[in-house]
């Protein structure tokens, strides 16, 4: 499963291949770090990342079109692209959400600019406390078919909140801890056909299900750290699963974890799974996590109508982990047709 060869194969029905090289920069660009990827209703591919230029954006054979943002954001971390177009960027040191139109043209701001929520939390000093208000390092953002938002917040805060489609706050959910309904860095979610709110609880290694209001429905407990969640059209779960970083030093963020837990497999790898929970394909392998089809800590996803999957990774702490091998930091892997 993943490896050298870049060939992935599920365990049941699906297959992808990594496509190497797709991406076509200009000459001396590079991404840095890739915090997420959306593909808008033209199958234009919109790769948020750290680097100069925040958005970059490529036509379906990699081709570069364009790039947009430059100089409003403070730490890129999530992007995502409604059925109309509407792109939503999530900024997590600045603690706002962004809306955008499809040329890039800024819409919408929620939140305040560079103000955190008071949780408790204090990088490097303080894990969260106690749950707070919008926002404090929030993580991503979705939109619900009604254009409603779901927003998770994120390193400095246990929530999750929903926003109208006009940008008025509606409730919030969670609250710090281990527990059900309760999260550590909730950091990545999606919603399914039914509606469904699936979020990546991070540093409890799980996904935990909701109904729209908020309630509990189920958990999933065999992800390891998810980092990010995309759904499909025909209701296939992605879930990203980063690395456990075995460090020499303390995290930056109070809670990381940093061992698996139990049972856990400590790779970064892509897991496929029905609205279930049934495992139904893995990317990445247990060779060196900058092999082509392998990851350290895939951050963020998206799969297109073809059923083509991208995936962004920030890799930039850990590059001292590899003899000088560069991790990747975005590939492009294709479904079998």
């Amino acid at each position: 499963m993943g490896g050298v060869n870049g060939m992935a194969k599920g365990q049941h029905r699906l297959e992808f291949e990594v496509v190497e090289g797709w991406e076509r920069l200009p000459e001396g660009w590079a991404f840095t770090e890739v915090a997420g990827v959306a593909v808008d209703s033209r199958e234009r591919v919109h790769i948020f990342c750290r680097g100069t230029h925040p958005v970059v954006v490529f036509d379906t054979e990699g081709r570069f079109l364009n790039a947009w943002g430059d100089g409003i954001f403070t730490n890129p971390h999530g992007i995502y692209i409604d059925e109309r177009d509407r792109i939503f960027l999530v900024d997590n040191f600045d603690h706002t959400v962004r809306r955008f139109d499809a040329d890039g043209n800024l819409q919408q701001t929620i939140g305040q600019t560079g103000v955190a929520s008071d949780t408790g939390f204090a990088r490097e000093h303080s894990p969260v406390l106690h749950a707070g208000g919008p926002f404090n390092m929030v993580t991503n953002a979705v939109t619900d078919a009604a254009g409603d938002l779901y927003i998770a917040d994120g390193y400095g805060n246990a929530r999750i909140h929903k926003y109208s489609s006009a940008g008025e706050h509606l409730f919030s959910w969670g609250e710090p801890g281990g527990g059900p309904g309760q999260f550590r860095l909730p950091h990545g979610l999606a919603l399914d056909s039914a509606g469904r709110v699936y979020v990546a609880d991070r540093e409890n290694s799980r996904v935990q299900i909701f109904s729209p209001r908020g309630e509990l429905i189920t958990i999933w407990d065999w992800p390891n750290r998810p980092a990010d969640v995309f759904i499909d059209r025909a209701d296939n779960v992605y879930v990203a699963e980063m690395m456990i970083e075995r460090r020499d030093h303390p995290p930056h963020f109070a809670g990381w974890l940093t061992e698996p837990r139990p049972g856990h497999d400590p790779l970064g790898r892509v897991t496929v799974a029905t609205p279930d929970g049934e495992i139904v394909a893995r990317i990445g392998g247990a060779d060196n996590p900058t092999l082509p089809g392998n990851f350290i800590t895939p951050h963020g996803l998206w799969v297109d109508p073809h059923g083509d999957l991208y995936v962004g990774e920030v890799t930039r702490s850990t590059r001292h982990m590899w003899g000088g091998l560069e991790p990747r930091t975005f590939q492009k892997f294709r479904r079998s047709r």
